[in-house]
């Protein structure tokens, strides 16, 4: 059973990570913008994060999605959520009002301070799936099971 809660936590964590990059891709300034609203990372570094963080989500997504290197894929989508938790929950506390961009857009939104903990929420449900998916062992219609396949130890004499 724990296996396919495995694989139902791939799909939908590596689907939300596709959604995100995907819809981000077609517009890098968008993107950039979202990451310089946050007012976290040196304005030396924005441009950068911003075009490279929509492909790192894709590829993150399709690895989950397919199975294949599971659990590295799992960690890296778990840092992210913690990024993106501590992103939000800072410009929450600094009052900053930001459409998260986690789906495109980004920059000023009069209602942010409304969504802040259901983006907080989610991304925090979204963290726990990658936990469970660094702890698993294997999942169901993985390519990690086609590729990595166990070889059962020797019985003694």
């Amino acid at each position: 059973m724990k296996e396919w809660l495995g694989l139902v936590a791939r799909l939908v964590t590596g689907g939300v990570w596709i959604a995100a990059g995907a819809v981000k891709l077609p517009d890098p300034a968008s993107s950039v913008q979202a990451v310089r609203a946050y007012q976290l990372l040196p304005s030396s570094v924005v441009p950068t994060v911003g075009q490279l963080l929509p492909m790192v989500e894709i590829v993150v997504g399709l690895t989950l999605v397919v199975g294949l290197l599971t659990r590295g894929s799992a960690v890296v989508s778990g840092l992210l959520f913690v990024a993106f938790i501590v992103g939000i929950a800072s410009v929450w506390a600094r009052g900053i009002t930001i459409d998260c961009g986690c789906f495109g857009g980004g920059g000023f939104d009069p209602d942010a301070a409304s969504k802040y903990p259901w983006e907080i929420a989610r991304d925090v449900g979204l963290l726990a799936m990658s936990g469970y998916l660094v702890w698993l062992r294997s999942t169901r219609l993985a390519l990690d099971n086609l590729l990595f396949r166990r070889i059962p130890a020797p019985e003694g004499p």
